[in-house]
């Protein structure tokens, strides 16, 4: 049984402990020949040196015992008077006897009990890492879910309207007036518009790897990925104003560069569309030491308290009561930021003003290697 003191012998340990005992003992007669002013006190750290390393290679207390008891023999028959002779008779001898096996014993039984707690530590290790690889599945399975979720109720709606105001300028193009046609066909091209938004946030994804959760990142300046990504944004939207707030210094933090940008059009398109103000959007960049945090501010409704908390789970629009709620939806835009952010080890947050809603995230600077 393992770690008993009697366990079922096992030939590899068996003729190793007799190896070791043998080279022991040899080099202990060398000792015993040379001029050493007190042989035998070298002779016994040897045999008390040969335990330990049995112990420590070998299983339960059985072998180092095995070891302790051939030590003690061994003393006694090859360097003490009469050498080459057992006797235990020998004034004194009987301390000598004890103490080596005391020591024998207690480094026998320290040397198991120190592999007893390795062996338990290492199980300690693999089983958290069990546990954390199936929280990463958990969470992997669940943003998978969420974003299949959103998938489906953001891509019906424009689908639906292209669908319909096509088949309505087949149908009745003919009949409807000039203006008519041009508002059927700005319909079609606003939602077309919007699902090439909603498939650049799908290939976002596919830069993370599926397997690690992890991005590709390079060190990159914080500045730059901002002034991009407003750029792009102003592009669709040409009449929306964004007030930039940097920090004098230059921020550099290791990041895949195209997904957080992605994120910032994410939330900048978000809080433009939903806000319903025509007062400018607030980005503001602060260095926190570890980390930088990026937050975009609107002056607008604000979010439903009732979907504050699950906003980038991709279960739907930021106000309930939108106008817009029913024709598209930003929860795949936001949880697809939910999912880059955490991928690059950062947090992600949204929070209500009197007069208006602040998205924000977090990123850590870590330093190239």
């Amino acid at each position: 049984m393992k770690n008993s003191l009697f366990p079922k012998i096992r030939p590899k340990y068996m003729f190793w402990t007799t190896v070791l005992f043998l080279t022991v003992t040899v080099i202990s007669y060398f000792f015993f020949i040379s001029e050493a002013s007190d042989p035998i006190l070298n002779i016994a750290m040897l045999y008390t040196l040969g335990v330990f390393i049995t112990t420590r290679y070998t299983d339960g207390y059985f072998y180092g015992f095995l070891f302790t008891i051939g030590s003690v023999i061994a003393v006694n028959y090859f360097f003490t008077y009469p050498f080459w002779n057992l006797n235990f008779g020998i004034k004194g001898y009987h301390v000598t006897f004890l103490g080596m096996i005391t020591i024998g014993i207690v480094t026998s039984a320290l040397s198991t009990h120190l592999k007893k707690q390795e062996r338990e530590l290492r199980e300690q290790e693999k089983s958290l890492a069990e546990q954390e690889k199936k929280l990463m599945e958990a969470q992997k399975e669940k943003m998978r879910a969420n974003l299949l979720r959103a998938v489906s109720h953001d891509l019906r709606t424009p689908l639906t309207g292209i669908i319909g105001n096509s088949l309505s300028y087949l149908d009745m193009g003919d009949k409807f007036t000039k203006e008519e046609n041009r508002q059927l066909i700005e319909n079609i091209n606003t939602d077309a518009v919007w699902l090439l938004n909603m498939v650049e946030n799908l290939l976002s994804v596919t830069r993370i790897d599926n397997e690690t959760a992890k991005v590709n990142k390079s060190l990159e300046a914080l500045e730059e990925v901002v002034s991009s990504a407003v750029i792009y944004f102003k592009k669709r939207f040409p009449e929306a104003k964004v007030k930039i707030i940097m920090p004098e210094a230059v921020i550099m933090a290791m990041m895949d560069g195209t997904l957080i940008q992605q994120v910032i059009i994410n939330i900048l398109q978000n809080a433009q569309v939903y806000s319903k103000s025509s007062k400018p959007l607030e980005l503001k960049v602060e260095d926190l030491g570890a980390s930088a945090k990026i937050s975009i501010r609107d002056y607008g409704v604000g979010i439903d308290e009732d979907r504050l908390e699950n906003i980038f789970d991709g279960v739907g629009n930021r106000s309930q009561t939108s106008d817009t709620d029913g024709y598209k939806g930003m929860g795949i835009g936001l949880s697809i930021c939910k999912t880059i952010v955490l991928a690059h080890k950062g947090e992600i947050m949204a929070k209500n003003y009197e007069d208006g809603a602040e998205f924000s995230f977090t990123l850590p600077k870590e330093t190239e290697e």
